[in-house]
């Protein structure tokens, strides 16, 4: 399947040549596609509080502009040039979480969302560079594309979105529907619609140093326990009350030395990390949940597959599901294995009662859905 959608290289090829270093442009990467929601839709879900959603428009004498969702409808009955873009549609709807793991010769644990972006003719978002990588499918409509590999990645100063000062375009392309175009960080591109166009944007997470070095400290916070109070039985009587010791900042120092970690520990950070739903994600357990015998029936016949918000990954002998480490019984780890790989497992006639109980859990919580496909 990645050899269709990559234009008959292999995936290998792909992250060998292409991945992180040069564009590369696919005709009829998906032949006959047309998207997977209508216009109609995306403004809808525009408009709609689950949604992370963006206007943007270009005045002719005021520049670039850019609101916010949850949008009012009035925001878009508009002339002139305008693009709105929905984040996350993967979260929103099944078909786009199923385009979006089609690009599964990638880790789950770079792979970001979909978004999928509407613009009227003209309409665009400038010229402008990301930090990750992406894939740009054209769905219904045309795109103009221009890159560049310029340098020069200075920004205008005090515009809404990142718009490149000094773009100067290298290459360019029109997308028909299907046709998809690779980019890696740092490619300078600016799109521009042909009439009213629909493109779908596969993202990657690319976390700054800083975040991560944060993140890590917050999740070593609630792992971390240090024995002991700070004590100073030898005080001397002090020169300059309002001085900070040497020796306070030494035993300070040798507290704060003993925090230690190793690479479980950030195999766990990652794990959770990685999986951590984003703070406008929320998971809605079944109105009315089978008991545990309907249960297993049902996934006896159709399996079980992972809810669109769920991620769930592991390493070795450790899972993550959502944010929490898991336990699973060894008998049950090549299965969940399985169900992180595939994001679905076929029918289970016989799961452990350990496997089904712990299954079931997941159900209740909303995190997995009891019709494997």
């Amino acid at each position: 399947m990645s050899r269709q959608l990559l234009g008959g290289i292999s995936a290998q090829r792909f992250l060998r040549e292409y991945w992180q270093k040069k564009p590369l442009l696919v005709r009829r990467a998906i032949p006959g596609f047309q998207g997977v929601v209508s216009r109609d839709q995306v403004l809808e879900l525009a408009c709609d509080y689950e949604a992370e959603s963006r206007l943007v428009w270009h005045g002719t004498t005021t520049g670039w502009h850019m609101k916010h969702g949850p949008l009012r409808p009035k925001d878009l009955r508009r002339r002139g040039s305008w693009t709105v873009l929905v984040q996350g549609l993967n979260l929103l709807n099944d078909d786009a979480d199923a385009l979006l793991h089609r690009f599964d010769f990638v880790p789950w644990a770079r792979l970001d969302d979909l978004m999928v972006s509407y613009a009227s003719d003209g309409g665009g978002v400038g010229p402008h560079f990301d930090s990750y990588d992406v894939f740009l499918i054209q769905g219904t409509g045309r795109r103009r594309w221009q890159i560049s590999a310029q340098q020069d990645l200075e920004i205008i100063e005090g515009a809404p979105l990142r718009i490149l000062r000094h773009f100067q375009a290298e290459q360019e392309w029109l997308l028909e529907p299907g046709d998809m175009l690779y980019l890696p960080p740092s490619c300078a591109h600016n799109g521009i619609g042909e009439g009213g166009c629909m493109t779908y944007s596969v993202g990657f997470r690319a976390p700054a140093a800083q975040e991560v070095a944060t993140q890590f400290l917050v999740h070593l916070q609630d792992y971390l326990q240090l024995d002991g109070r700070y004590a100073d039985p030898g005080l001397a009587l002090p020169a300059h009350p309002g001085e900070l010791s040497s020796k306070m900042i030494d035993r300070i120092g040798d507290i704060i030395g003993r925090i230690a970690w190793n690479r479980h520990s950030i195999r766990d950070f990652l794990g959770c990390y990685l999986t951590e739903p984003k703070s406008h994600v929320f998971f809605d357990p079944p109105e009315r949940p089978l008991g545990l015998k309907a249960f297993a029936a049902r996934i006896a016949k159709r399996g079980i597959r992972l809810h669109r918000k769920s991620q769930l990954l592991f390493a070795g002998k450790s899972f993550y599901l959502n944010g929490e480490m898991v336990e699973v019984p060894q008998a049950d780890r090549a299965a969940v294995r399985e169900l992180s790989d595939r994001r679905a497992l076929p029918a289970l006639a016989n799961p452990g009662a350990t496997a089904l109980a712990m299954f079931y859990d997941w159900y209740c919580d909303g995190f997995i859905e009891a019709d494997g496909r």
